[in-house]
């Protein structure tokens, strides 16, 4: 039986944690965040969080996530969004969208070829054990 595992698999090399960008965090996300940090969401909200109206964001810096130094620093409690990457379901849209997210994560399996890396994906995505 084949598991997410056989699709990827983090090598912690922090591709996906370096740009401009952030990610957002669900009430999820930053519940777990909080627990991991053991902080009160005030505090956490000063040093680590950006928020803006009702988005709560994590904070970038030098071009990185907050988060990231040689690796996750919150990998146990990393959000949904970070959890997903790189199986995310543009890869199923696009072959092109494999392409680029398999040169830019070397955790991603590079020997499944594009139909099958879809087939498994495509079970993963909707909750199931890929076989």
């Amino acid at each position: 039986m084949s598991t997410e595992k056989d699709l990827f698999n983090c090598r912690q090399c922090g591709h996906c944690c370096h740009g401009a960008t952030t990610v957002s965090l669900d009430d999820a996300d930053l519940a777990r965040l909080l627990r991991h940090l053991r902080l009160e969401r005030r505090a956490a909200e000063a040093r680590y969080l950006r928020v803006t109206g009702g988005v709560v964001q994590m904070q970038t810096r030098n071009g990185a996530c907050i988060f990231y130094n040689q690796g996750c620093t919150i990998h146990p409690a990393k959000p949904w969004r970070c959890r997903q990457w790189p199986l995310h379901p543009s890869i199923l849209a696009d072959e092109a969208n494999l392409s680029a997210i398999r040169a830019s994560c070397p955790g991603l399996n590079q020997d499944l070829d594009y139909q099958e890396l879809c087939q498994r994906l495509a079970t993963a995505l909707a909750g199931e054990t890929p076989t």
